[in-house]
C-alpha cells in the first residue's frame, strides 16, 4: 500500500484528490496539509511514501520548501502537482529534489501513474519535462537575468509580475515587509530594472508571464 499525504491550500482541491485516490486499491491518503509549516509537520509526524506537494502555498513554499524536505526526509518522494507554468517550475522543483512534476490540468489517470512510479523510486517526467531538463543539460546555465535569482528571490519576482504587492507576499508568506523589500531590491538589482514594470515587461519578453 502506498500512504500519500497531499498539501493543497484549497480545500476543494484536497477532498476531490483525496476523493479520486481513495477509491484506488494501491493508495492510502494518510494526511494532508494547506501551508508549508503544516507540511513539514506532515513531514516529522507522519510515517509515508509520497508527498503531493502544491508548490504555490501560504508561507514557506515552492522550490525553498522542497529543499527543507529533502534535507529532513530525503527518502521521501515528493512529487509536485502544481498549476505553474513547467517552463519556469519543473526543471527547479527537480534540482531541488522533487521526483516528478504534474501539471494540475493533466488527466487523473497521469498523476496516478506519477505517484505509482516515484513511489518505486524513480522519476516521472513527462515529455514536456523532459524536453526542459534537455536543453538546461545542452545549456547548463541561461545568461538571462532571472535565472540567477536565488529560490526565494524567484518566487517573490513571480508574485510581484503577477500583480501582489510586497504587503501581500509578506502576508501570505509570514514574512515581513521590510524582508520582502530587501528581497524585492536584490531583484531589480541582479536584474538590472528600476521598477516592477519593467520586471514585467521582461517576464513578458521572455514569455515568463503571459499576457
Amino acid at each position: 500500500m502506498i500512504r500519500v499525504v497531499i498539501a493543497d491550500d484549497h480545500p476543494m482541491m484536497r477532498e476531490g484528490l483525496k476523493y479520486m485516490l481513495g477509491r484506488t486499491e494501491d493508495l492510502e491518503i494518510v494526511g494532508e496539509a494547506g501551508d508549508g509549516l503544516e507540511v513539514i509537520s506532515a513531514v516529522r509526524a507522519l510515517d509515508f511514501h509520497v508527498l503531493v506537494l502544491d508548490l504555490n502555498m501560504p508561507g514557506r513554499h515552492g522550490i525553498e520548501l522542497i529543499g527543507q524536505i529533502v534535507l529532513e526526509a530525503p527518502k521521501l518522494s515528493i512529487l509536485v502537482w502544481s498549476g505553474l507554468d513547467e517552463r519556469q517550475y519543473a526543471l527547479r522543483a527537480m534540482q531541488a529534489g522533487a521526483r516528478g512534476y504534474v501539471n494540475k490540468e493533466y488527466e487523473t489517470g497521469q498523476l496516478l501513474e506519477a505517484i505509482r512510479r516515484v513511489a518505486s523510486g524513480q522519476r516521472w517526467i513527462d515529455s514536456k519535462v523532459a524536453e526542459l531538463m534537455a536543453q538546461a543539460w545542452l545549456s547548463p546555465r541561461s545568461n538571462l537575468p532571472h535565472t540567477y535569482l536565488s529560490p526565494r528571490e524567484y518566487e517573490v519576482f513571480s508574485l510581484l509580475i503577477q500583480g501582489h504587492s510586497v504587503g501581500e507576499i509578506a502576508k501570505s508568506h509570514f514574512l515581513s515587509n521590510k524582508t520582502v523589500s530587501t528581497y524585492k531590491a536584490h531583484i531589480l538589482e541582479k536584474m538590472n530594472v528600476h521598477s516592477v514594470v519593467e520586471l514585467v515587461h521582461y517576464a513578458v519578453a521572455h514569455r515568463i508571464l503571459d499576457c
